[in-house]
């Protein structure tokens, strides 16, 4: 009885109790994420580091109840503590109860997990749910599309390395130094820290750039078809 009452209020976000649960915690979460980046400032006061301490603490108390309360209303609690949301909320709580086991020199490096708050209104926004329900129409694609991806970024650098290694041979010394250039080149983004200064190095990289156009629109085309194809079923549901 008392779990069913806590599920309708905590998974439940159509009901008045449930809406509110929703809303206090996406508050503490920008609480929580405002704070992480108050800390950052330099030259922060004792006051203010003292209640950016309070304010952590509160929110990892809530953060963990939370957590203990969706694997207690959770028809499949395992189920729920391996799912992506699941991880989330423990990344989100874990650096508290790390930096409580180690080191204050290994606490700076578990401090970075807290950015992982911001993934748990993730759970709060339709929009972002439906991309994930788009990503299962296309997963197969974009697995597919991304080892082609991997393929072209290892024959573009062999090939500049080739054009450019005896003409720079301190820029592209190996094939390993010159991944840094297929890389920006392939997503069209070019720096111009690193680029080809032989007439074959240049041609190539011509071509290196039509081929990134279609490296930055064919997956934009796909997650676009499955983001329409997931508000329809979501409005046929509704």
């Amino acid at each position: 009885m008392i779990r069913e009452k806590l599920r309708s209020i905590i998974e439940d976000n159509t009901t008045r109790k449930g809406r509110i649960f929703d809303y206090l915690i996406q508050i503490l979460i920008f609480i929580s994420l405002t704070s992480f980046s108050i800390e950052t400032l330099p030259n922060n006061s004792i006051q203010t580091k003292e209640l950016l301490a309070k304010i952590e603490l509160i929110s990892i108390i809530i953060f963990s109840i939370e957590y203990l309360l969706r694997i207690y209303v959770a028809e499949k609690p395992l189920k729920y503590i391996f799912s992506f949301y699941g991880i989330v909320d423990i990344l989100s709580i874990l650096p508290f109860y790390l930096s409580a086991t180690f080191n204050l020199k290994a606490l700076r490096a578990f401090r970075i997990f807290r950015i992982f708050r911001a993934f748990k209104l993730v759970r709060y926004n339709k929009a972002l749910n439906r991309f994930s329900v788009a990503f299962t129409f296309i997963k197969e694609e974009l697995i597919l599309f991304f080892m082609i991806t991997l393929i072209l970024v290892f024959l573009t650098s062999s090939g500049i390395y080739f054009f450019e290694n005896e003409a720079q041979p301190d820029v592209f010394s190996s094939l390993f130094h010159s991944l840094w250039w297929s890389i920006v080149t392939l997503t069209t983004v070019g720096y111009g820290d690193v680029y080809p200064i032989t007439l074959g190095g240049k041609i190539f990289t011509f071509f290196v750039l039509i081929i990134g156009v279609g490296i930055v629109t064919i997956p934009a085309g796909l997650v676009a078809s499955a983001l329409t194809k997931a508000r329809t079923l979501e409005e046929k549901e509704e």
